[in-house]
């Protein structure tokens, strides 16, 4: 078996968890997360220095068993609301800013090159910034976005545990 295959299947079991509420403990999210499959390692990051030493980093990765459960979990778990907040989960192995070939934001060809190039750099100018920002909105308008729809699905706090560190 070739090491570097078992790698990359795993990566594709991996899943980044993001936007989450300081009050969301390690334990609360794997709550959150285990029905979707066998959980087989997680990572929830703490700050290491300074005055935030100790508390949330505010994202943490998932690693389920197999890759079926991972995408299970990032379409069920993507966008709904934990603690008032909307929980942002993609496969770790995702980039940031992924153009979908169909291009549904109606970006101009020159705008498309401009996000690509800027993503694949790791910098964006103010221009590029604006532009995804508004293809996003009409990405979400054209989905039937609705908060609505986000409250009904509010994971609350309540089942949490603050964080010793952490002030209310």
């Amino acid at each position: 078996m070739d090491p570097n295959v078992f790698v990359g299947e795993k990566m594709e079991a991996k899943l980044y968890i993001g936007n989450l509420d300081m009050r969301i403990t390690e334990a609360a999210l794997i709550k959150m997360f285990s029905p979707f499959g066998k959980i087989v390692h997680e990572e929830f990051l703490l700050h290491t220095r300074g005055r935030k030493r100790g508390e949330p980093r505010g994202f943490a990765f998932i690693q389920y068993s197999s890759e079926e459960e991972a995408k299970l979990a990032k379409e069920k778990m993507h966008g709904r609301l934990a603690c008032g907040r909307p929980l942002v989960v993609r496969l770790s192995s995702e980039k940031y800013l992924i153009q979908e070939p169909h291009n549904p934001s109606g970006q101009s060809g020159e705008a498309a090159k401009t996000s690509l190039s800027a993503s694949s750099s790791g910098q964006m100018s103010r221009t590029s910034k604006i532009a995804a920002i508004k293809n996003k909105l009409k990405a979400l308008e054209g989905e039937g976005y609705s908060a609505k729809k986000q409250k009904q699905d509010n994971i609350p706090c309540s089942n949490t545990v603050d964080h010793p560190s952490v002030q209310r």
